[in-house]
């Protein structure tokens, strides 16, 4: 990892052109308990049987790292903005259960505010059998005329609310600390400088540091599978869009809505109003 954040920052990039077309895999992969462990507490998951929905792309997160940051992909991970992520989950995952994971570049497409692309994410089990996967689609911005606000948009897809008409949503409160980036880059491993503290956020144009995307869709999709666990027993289908970083420290409202057979939430402000552009909207489907 740290070689991959070293030349993520010193390589030159092309900007443009082609992703490259490889694989790359880790065979015979398993949580490590205690690892695991603080990561569900971290993202309010129940417990740990069965995994975490979010926790094998934790797992693949090297992998990934070590594909962006290599010298033939064009684009530079400082600036890139993780927009969207849809996660797949087959079945149930045992905690110690190993797996190869796989992790190759989509083709990119046109954005409103630049090019977007797909790191697309898959675990087989022993037999070979896909068990899970995902898509985290990523924004390089760049100059577009008539370009509007960055938004969860790309090949990935946007994850819509999935809210029934005029049906009132369930709304808790939470307070994130100001310590949530570097807590969850400790069970992650995702240590990029914008999440651990405003002196090392400041340098990318952020006053305060900000959440990571993935903590919160991981503690969104953990309140709203805790509030339902009787409708998603076993495969199921999670989609999140990222409308606005979350700056830390914040109090914030998690909004849950039920539209069989999906489940739809959002993350928004505290003090905000319905017309407050969201931190994040998704939804939960059984497949």
């Amino acid at each position: 990892m740290l070689a991959s954040y070293a030349r993520a920052l010193l390589l030159p990039r092309r900007g443009s052109g082609p992703l490259p077309e490889r694989r790359l895999e880790r065979r015979g992969v398993a949580p490590d308990p205690g690892r695991l462990a603080r990561y569900a507490r971290i993202c309010g998951f129940e417990g740990t049987d069965p995994l975490p929905v979010t926790y094998p792309q934790v797992l693949a997160f090297p992998l990934a790292m070590s594909l962006m940051s290599r010298r033939d992909f064009p684009f530079r991970l400082p600036g890139l903005v993780h927009i969207a992520n849809r996660v797949e989950q087959l079945r149930p995952l045992a905690p110690r259960e190993p797996l190869t994971y796989r992790v190759a570049a989509g083709r990119p497409e046109p954005h409103p505010r630049g090019t977007a692309f797909d790191v697309l994410t898959e675990a087989v089990d022993t037999a070979d059998a896909p068990v899970w996967r995902s898509a985290a689609t990523y924004l390089r911005r760049h100059p577009v005329d008539g370009a509007g606000p960055v938004d969860g948009a790309g090949p990935g897809g946007a994850a819509p609310e999935h809210a029934a008409r005029g049906a009132e949503p369930r709304a808790e409160r939470w307070t994130v600390p100001a310590d949530t980036g570097r807590r969850y880059a400790a069970v992650s491993g995702d240590r990029n400088p914008i999440h651990l503290h405003p002196l090392t956020a400041r340098p990318f144009g952020y006053r305060r540091a900000i959440a990571h995307g993935m903590w919160t869709a991981a503690r969104c999709l953990a309140a709203a599978l805790r509030a339902r666990p009787d409708a998603f027993p076993g495969a199921y289908t999670a989609e999140t869009a990222f409308h606005k970083p979350l700056a830390l420290p914040a109090d914030v409202t998690f909004l849950l809505w039920e539209s069989s057979p999906a489940l739809g939430f959002a993350l928004r402000p505290a003090a905000g109003g319905p017309a407050e552009r969201p931190y994040l909207r998704g939804h939960v489907e059984a497949s």
